[in-house]
């Protein structure tokens, strides 16, 4: 049986619609739940990330979920390995695997083509000396020499990017672009997408940036502050703005409008990664009948009848 993957931005309503999927295709029994949100991995991260609770799993198992600490940094290579392992134990048992969640990168390392070259400590501390040295430009315009398709791809401000490719560069001899994913399903996958009016979706951010302060945000921030956060947890969206008000460098208000704005940018990149590619069904998720319009290509994919997913309706606003 072909993967179903629910894919999109923040906000809009992936994680219930898959719950309904796997009902729909006959629930426990017969379909469970893969986590591809970065942070939804962390224990303790449930409310500024909107982690499903036990009772909106309504039974569906749930892979993924609450399986680093906090003080952890999270790896793509480490989450491919394991997600893929879980792929096929649940093939193996005659059940269908729906992926959901809204980092690209990591729906990509599980479904797709993507190889992640290992790592030199010396060398990276080497590019960070240089980096340090020469300024983020520079460093830039090494990569640029070297691989101008990766230069392209990660832009010049992201110094991490832009060292991990110089890294990998000189650890394979290769370019770093040649490592990049490719567009093309390691098993047999239907990816859904889901889309809303960018003015209805900043609306539903700033009611659920509203609700997470009022379900006890603050009080979780400080209570995961408190065990130990890492660099990946601590730069979360919902989570870094609180930690600055903890530090006393904004008011709460302050922290929570930041929050909308940092979700709302959040939105835009994920449409954009998400956007880029031809493979997905993208889905009006403002639809009274969401479900039914979801169970009809997946039915129709099924039995063969729709050769490119990419032929449902076209997305809308987010993109542009």
């Amino acid at each position: 049986m072909d993967i179903i993957a629910v894919v999109g931005p923040t906000a809009t309503g992936k994680s219930d619609l898959a719950v309904a999927i796997a009902h729909k295709l006959g629930g426990a029994g017969k379909a469970e739940i893969i986590n591809a949100d970065a942070y939804q991995l962390y224990r303790g991260m449930d409310i500024g990330t909107a982690k499903v609770t036990r009772e909106e799993q309504r039974g569906i198992t749930h892979h993924l979920f609450d399986v680093l600490s906090p003080s952890e940094d999270s790896s793509v290579a480490a989450y491919q390995e394991q997600s893929r392992q879980i792929l096929d134990d649940i093939t193996q048992r005659s059940k269908r695997a729906i992926v959901v969640g809204g980092s690209g990168l990591y729906v990509r390392a599980m479904l797709d083509d993507m190889n992640f070259p290992g790592t030199e400590p010396v060398i990276r501390e080497a590019l960070e000396a240089r980096a340090e040295s020469v300024g983020t430009r520079a460093m830039y315009e090494q990569l640029l020499a070297a691989d101008p398709a990766a230069a392209a791809s990660i832009g010049t401000t992201n110094v991490r990017r832009i060292i991990r490719a110089l890294e990998v560069i000189e650890l394979t001899g290769e370019r770093f672009s040649a490592n990049l994913p490719k567009q093309e399903y390691v098993r047999p996958t239907l990816t859904l997408g889901l889309d809303f009016d960018r003015a209805y979706l900043d609306d539903r951010i700033e009611q659920r940036v509203r609700k997470m302060f009022e379900s006890g945000l603050v009080d979780e921030v400080t209570e995961l502050h408190a065990q130990g956060m890492g660099r990946t947890a601590s730069r979360a969206v919902g989570y870094a703005e609180v930690l600055e008000h903890l530090a006393g460098h904004c008011t709460l208000k302050e922290a929570q409008e930041q929050i909308v704005i940092n979700t709302r940018r959040l939105t835009r990149k994920q449409m954009g990664w998400f956007g880029r590619d031809p493979r997905i069904a993208w889905l009006d998720g403002a639809s009274q009948d969401l479900l039914a319009q979801a169970m009809e290509v997946i039915n129709f994919h099924d039995q063969g009848l729709i050769a490119e997913p990419a032929a449902g309706p076209v997305r809308r606003s987010l993109g542009s």
